[in-house]
């Protein structure tokens, strides 16, 4: 990879694997709160790891998920594949559960990896599929999200409980830092199942991780219910995406998702993998999920474990919100609003009884929106004493056009007469779901290459 002049506008072009890509703006500072981070130079550390990198997304349509204002930034995802792509670029057409297809960019060399990074990308999100066989995922992913308050100790234990699951299914675990508070599990597979199958299996492990340590982990899907890591089985639905290794999180200190083995997880620190680091780690160690391809499994023993649950009364788990109805799937309500509803029913006449949830902040901004709880805490100080680490839902509202942060708070161990009421949220700016106007889009991504239409 070698820096050509720059142009007069501003621009540099690298030499990479025999292409030119052309870096806008490459001063841009795309991080700039804890550490001073450019745009070039994310673009450098990416082809710095591009080995690894390159082994989670190549031959795989790929989620643009753009900052094209920098870690601080809000982003934007774009499934559409740009019409303004150099002709070396492949695409492939992908469609969704909505009924709807977009022809999405894929990911070939380094050349490729340095042009998305341009865009914006800061996180690579590509799907579980490779482009000669959309229908049949090839990786099983298994997200570990802990909750509020949980500590990183319990992330890495319960990652040792799906690897210990996994191994009794006959299947190896590859595991990462999420480059935020979680971690990821990836699984090869040979690509004979489909989307649904590959859920299945995936709630059936998480299920059976959650029988192992029931005080640690949860496979319940709505917040109320959970408590300590959830596993979140629902990254495996057809059109969902996770950060893959190596891509860098929009945190102030520019960590990324950092593969690891086994003997690592247990003293490992996610503050201790970021752009300043990986490409060194990476020089020295190469890339710790090198063996993957060659790791394929099978996901009968999972699958034969969803059905021993199911004759035992588990059932289906709830999808994501956009989906339509699965069959077998219970009532798509929280158990809040079911046990309102069912009490509703059995006597019109008593009180409606639901979950005390209040709303306290809505903001694309996420430091805003918990700035605002703080300000709600400091106004109820009385109130805030007597919440449980729990009580407080921080909820990652994903539309489909951008990100924003709702942060609840549940009342359920205040007593009744002394509850606060609903107040206006502070802040209270979440976008809506409305697509940004063609205007606001072209000036949002001035300083991008290519199309910055969102779309589908």
């Amino acid at each position: 990879m070698k820096n050509k002049t720059p142009k007069v506008d501003d621009a540099a072009v690298l030499s990479v694997g025999g292409r030119d890509v052309r870096v806008s703006h490459p001063d841009k500072l795309y991080f700039s709160k804890q550490i001073k981070f450019s745009k070039l130079e994310v673009v450098q550390y990416y082809l710095a790891v591009a080995p690894g990198a390159l082994a989670g997304i190549q031959d795989r349509p790929i989620v643009l998920k753009r900052f094209v204002n920098g870690a601080e930034g809000e982003a934007f995802y774009q499934k559409r594949a740009p019409e303004d792509r150099p002709e070396w670029l492949r695409t492939v057409t992908l469609s969704f559960p909505s009924g709807r297809t977009a022809e999405e960019v894929v990911v070939d060399d380094a050349a490729g990896l340095a042009w998305i990074v341009n865009l914006g990308c800061l996180e690579l999100h590509p799907h579980p599929v490779r482009s000669a066989d959309l229908d049949h995922p090839d990786e099983m992913r298994v997200d570990l999200d802990p909750g509020p308050g949980v500590a990183w100790e319990d992330v890495r234990r319960v990652a040792q409980e799906v690897k210990a699951v996994l191994e009794q299914a006959g299947l190896r675990g590859w595991p990462k830092t999420s480059g935020s508070r979680g971690m990821h599990i990836n699984v090869r597979i040979h690509p004979r199942w489909s989307f649904s199958e590959v859920r299945r299996a995936a709630l059936a492990l998480s299920r059976a991780v959650e029988r192992r340590v029931p005080a640690l982990a949860t496979s319940k899907w709505w917040k109320e219910e959970r408590h300590g890591v959830f596993l979140d089985y629902n990254q495996n639905a057809k059109d969902r995406t996770t950060a893959s290794a190596y891509s860098v999180r929009p945190l102030p200190d520019a960590r990324v998702s950092a593969p690891l083995h086994w003997d690592e997880v247990e003293a490992c620190n996610p503050a201790d993998f970021t752009v300043l680091t990986m490409p060194a780690r990476f020089a020295l160690m190469g890339d710790a999920h090198a063996g993957m391809d060659d790791a394929a499994g099978a996901l009968d023993a999972l699958l034969e474990l969803a059905a021993r649950d199911e004759v035992e009364g588990l059932g289906d788990a709830p999808w994501p919100p956009h989906f339509r109805k699965m069959e077998g799937e219970a009532p798509r309500v929280s158990p809040s609003r079911a046990k309102a509803a069912a009490e509703k029913k059995a006597a019109e006449k008593k009180p409606r009884v639901k979950m005390p949830l209040i709303v306290v902040a809505n903001s694309k901004n996420k430091d805003e929106a918990l700035a605002g709880l703080e300000r709600w805490k400091a106004g109820h100080p009385e109130v805030a004493k007597l919440l449980a680490v729990d009580d407080v839902l921080v909820d990652a509202m994903r539309g489909r056009f951008s990100t924003w942060t709702r942060i609840r708070v549940n009342l359920r161990h205040i007593p009744e007469e002394s509850r606060p009421s609903q107040e206006t949220p502070d802040p209270d700016d979440a976008p809506t779901e409305k697509a940004p106007a063609r205007s606001r889009v072209r000036k949002d991504a001035a300083d991008a290459d290519g199309s910055a239409a969102v779309s589908e």
